[in-house]
C-alpha cells in the first residue's frame, strides 16, 4: 500500500539512528526526498552512507544539527529549502528519557528535561513553518511516549515533560488547523534500541538469547504482546500520520506500545 508521498519533502529530526533512521528509510522507500539531522557527526555519517547505499543521492540530505540550538535549526531549515525547495512533512524525533525518582532529580534536571522535550519540537516548527504553510499537504508529527498519560515514578521528570509535549501537540493542532497544517503524535511504549542492546550485553544470564531476554522483560512489565517494539513499527505509524492517508486526523496521539497502556 502506498502512503501517497512520492515526490514530497520530509524532514526528520534525530534521524541518524533508531526510530528516526527507520522513518528516514521508510520515507525514502516511498519516493520521498528526506532531510534528516543528528548531533553526532560519526553516527550521522554512518546513517548517510547506509541510506546512500539503498537510495538515490539526490533524495538524501544528512545535516549535523542540535535541535536545542535555535540558530542551528534555522540554518538547517535554510539548507533544506535551498536543496529541496521546501518542506511538506516535519517529523520531530529527539530526546531520550531520564531515569530518576523525585528525590534524585535536581532543579536544573527538571528544567533540562522540559526544555529537551518541548524545545526540540518548538524550534523546528518555528524554523520550518514558512515552508510548511506553502505545502499542499503539510503535517507535523511528534514522537512522544506513553509516559505522557501513564507516568512512571522512576522517570518522573521525563513523564512530566512528556505530558507537556502531549498538551503542546494538541494545542498546536487546533491553532494550525486554520493554516491547513495537521499536528499529531505517537505514544511509544518499550521499543528496541541501542540502550536495550547495551543492557542485554550486561545481562546476568549470558546463555539467554535476545528473544528470551526481551520476552522476560515484556512479561515482567505486563506488555500483552509479549515483546518489545521494533523501531520500524513506530516508524510506520509516524509515516501514516504524516501522510495524506491521515488527511482528516489532527490532534491525535496514536498508541504504539504493544498494549502496554493501562488507561482507557
Amino acid at each position: 500500500m502506498s502512503f501517497n508521498l512520492e515526490g514530497k519533502v520530509a524532514v526528520v529530526t534525530g534521524g541518524s539512528s533508531g526510530i528516526g533512521l527507520e522513518t528516514v528509510r521508510l520515507l525514502l522507500a516511498e519516493g520521498v526526498k528526506v532531510a534528516w539531522c543528528g548531533r553526532d557527526p560519526e553516527r550521522l555519517a554512518a546513517s548517510q552512507a547506509l541510506m546512500l547505499n539503498q537510495f538515490p543521492a539526490e533524495r538524501c540530505m544528512a545535516y549535523q544539527c542540535d535541535v536545542l540550538d535555535n540558530a542551528a535549526v534555522v540554518a538547517f531549515a535554510t539548507a533544506v529549502e535551498a536543496r529541496f525547495g521546501g518542506t511538506d512533512l516535519l517529523i520531530n524525533n529527539a530526546g531520550q528519557g531520564r531515569v530518576a525518582h523525585f528525590a534524585q532529580t535536581e532543579d536544573e534536571q527538571w528544567l533540562a528535561e522540559t526544555r529537551l522535550k518541548t524545545f526540540s519540537v518548538i524550534y523546528p516548527i518555528k524554523a520550518f513553518m514558512d515552508q510548511l504553510t506553502r505545502s499542499a499537504c503539510p503535517s507535523i508529527t511528534n514522537v512522544n511516549s506513553l509516559l505522557a498519560l501513564q507516568p512512571e515514578p522512576h522517570m518522573i521528570a521525563t513523564s512530566a515533560a512528556r505530558a507537556a509535549l502531549l498538551n503542546l501537540t494538541h494545542s498546536l493542532a487546533h491553532e494550525f488547523a486554520a493554516k491547513g497544517i495537521r499536528v499529531n503524535s505517537i505514544l511509544l511504549g518499550m521499543v528496541e534500541s541501542a540502550q536495550w542492546r547495551r543492557r542485554f550485553a550486561e545481562r546476568s544470564d549470558q546463555q539467554q538469547s535476545w528473544e528470551e531476554w526481551t520476552a522476560e522483560i515484556a512479561l515482567r512489565r505486563g506488555i500483552p504482546m509479549g515483546r518489545l517494539g521494533k523501531p520500524e513499527e513506530p516508524a510506520r505509524a509516524l509515516v501514516f500520520l504524516a501522510s495524506p492517508l491521515a488527511g482528516y486526523t489532527t490532534g491525535a496521539a496514536l498508541d504504539v506500545s504493544g498494549g502496554f497502556n493501562k488507561h482507557l
